[in-house]
């Protein structure tokens, strides 16, 4: 009995880490994606405030 439960150990070890790997790739790119769409605006509101134009808040 003990061999099958290494068996079953084993036969779901590499789909838990190719899961826990595919979470933290996209867990990287959406953290990547929020923090360059804040300074995009930040940028965008420091042009208009120069430009003279009101702030666009998309918060």
């Amino acid at each position: 009995m003990d061999n099958w439960w290494m068996n079953a150990i084993w036969s779901l070890i590499p789909t838990v880490l190719i899961g826990a790997f595919f979470w933290l790739v996209m867990r990287l790119i959406l953290r990547a994606d929020r923090t360059e769409r804040r300074v995009y605006q930040q940028i965008e509101n420091e042009e208009r405030t120069k430009a003279g134009l009101p702030l666009h808040d998309d918060s």
